[in-house]
């Protein structure tokens, strides 16, 4: 079944480039702190922060999947950004050509009380990427290695939360219940060793995997990284979203664990990749695939660069059933409608209805017209519960089980799409100027 957020995670793996100068990384600004707390959005399965460019705001997801900080021309970031110099070429996954892109030097970044300067950006001059209208917010880049070189990350998904710790000033806490894992970082990228059982009968596997913030999905495998790694007989092959250098495909399946130091949580959902998607992204020839969010939101999580070393904690979300989306759709943004909201006051008059004092009292109804999201059908997984009951390309959401649509975040649909299997969805949609009602049952297919 198509996994909807996946199209959000793919983004830069493998991108590693000299560049001349060093840019320095992000620092407090008053040293004396131990700490600093920043609330981010949690969306899609992906963390969105927010950081001022050059004293301007920008949207950027943290992604510890990439080593260098990128930034899309679509959103017009020219207009912040300047001191443009050097064209490059950027590969990532995907089996297309590289893309063009150039480095924006001397970048001021400020996050609260953290300043980083000197900062060099990639500019990707053209990308098909249209992350805004996949998340229901302007994205204007991720950012990653800048952000984790220097300083220790807390990250709480459950209350949305990233601590900053000062290292000259952190201590590690005693902690029985967390389980601390030594990180290797290769070209700026933060590596694990963990393990996976394919079947339930099958033997563990050691396996070497990037931790990848950036990554929406639970697992991604490279088929023959290991001999040992190869596809379960139970799968259905996907389109996994768009990567730097095009679209990726895999096939999509379950294994029967994996395996966290003394965590081990089952029957993750996992998609294998082809050698020929994954081609840069196995340069670094010990890793065997990637840990995303869908692992990484169970626990509580301590990013230690500076000792090399990776805590975990699991939370409340720990024991949560690992699902793909089960209805077929991929929704997205479309822009904002006008919609027309009712007001009701009381007023008293010289008839109508008496209240309880005896005072003639009349209903007034005054209207309000506010812009609020309104949503499409990008795509429509064949064979899916909403392609048999007729659901199509670019039809427009006007309600789901009775609700309007616009009353809802675009993360909120998504998650709808992942609730529970034989959960009921009734959709209103618009085609051509015509109103059409479908329903349809959620349904696992593995």
């Amino acid at each position: 079944m198509k996994n909807t957020l996946q199209i959000f995670l793919i983004l830069f793996f493998g991108i590693c480039i000299n560049i001349r100068s060093q840019s320095e990384g992000f620092r407090m600004m008053n040293t004396m702190k131990t700490y600093e707390d920043i609330r981010f959005q949690f969306i899609n399965n992906l963390i969105v922060i927010p950081i001022q460019v050059n004293d301007k705001k920008l949207n950027f997801i943290l992604d510890s999947g990439v080593n260098k900080t990128i930034v899309f021309n679509s959103s017009r970031v020219d207009t912040i950004l300047s001191n443009f110099e050097y064209k490059y070429k950027l590969k990532g996954l995907g089996k297309g050509l590289p893309v063009n892109a150039v480095v924006s030097r001397n970048n001021r970044f400020k996050i609260n009380n953290l300043i980083a300067v000197n900062k060099n950006v990639y500019v990707i001059l053209k990308d098909d990427f249209d992350l805004s209208s996949k998340m229901g917010i302007t994205i204007h880049g991720v950012i990653g290695y800048d952000i984790f070189s220097d300083l220790i990350l807390r990250i709480n998904y459950k209350s949305k939360k990233i601590r900053f710790y000062n290292p000259s000033k952190y201590k590690q806490k005693k902690c029985n219940k967390c389980e601390v894992l030594p990180l290797t970082i290769f070209q700026k990228k933060p590596y694990i060793d963990a393990s996976v059982k394919l079947t339930n009968n099958s033997k563990k596997i050691p396996i070497k995997m990037l931790i990848d913030s950036g990554g929406s999905d639970a697992v991604w495998l490279f088929e023959y990284s290991n001999k040992n790694i190869v596809t379960p007989e139970n799968f259905f092959t996907d389109f996994l979203g768009v990567g730097l250098s095009g679209t990726i495909y895999g096939k999509r399946s379950r294994v029967s664990s994996l395996g966290l130091g003394k965590f081990l949580l089952n029957k993750p959902t996992v998609s294998f990749l082809d050698t020929l998607s994954t081609k840069d992204a196995r340069k670094f020839n010990k890793r065997n695939g990637s840990i995303g969010t869908g692992i990484l939101k169970r626990f509580t999580i301590w990013f230690d660069y500076p000792n090399n070393r990776l805590m975990l904690k699991k939370n409340s979300s720990y024991n949560d059933e690992f699902n793909y989306n089960m209805s077929g759709l991929e929704v997205v943004y479309d822009g904002k409608i006008l919609v027309e909201e009712s007001l009701s006051s009381y007023a008293e008059t010289n008839g109508g209805t008496s209240d309880q004092n005896g005072n003639s009292v009349s209903l007034i109804k005054s209207y309000v017209y506010k812009f609020k999201p309104n949503f499409k059908i990008y795509n429509v997984l064949e064979g899916s519960p909403a392609d048999l009951a007729g659901v199509m390309k670019d039809d427009i959401l006007i309600k789901i089980n009775g609700n309007p649509i616009y009353n809802f975040q675009l993360h909120e649909l998504i998650s709808i799409f992942q609730e529970k299997e034989n959960k009921l969805i009734r959709l209103t949609l618009m085609r051509k100027n015509k109103k059409i009602k479908i329903e349809f049952n959620l349904k696992k297919i593995i």
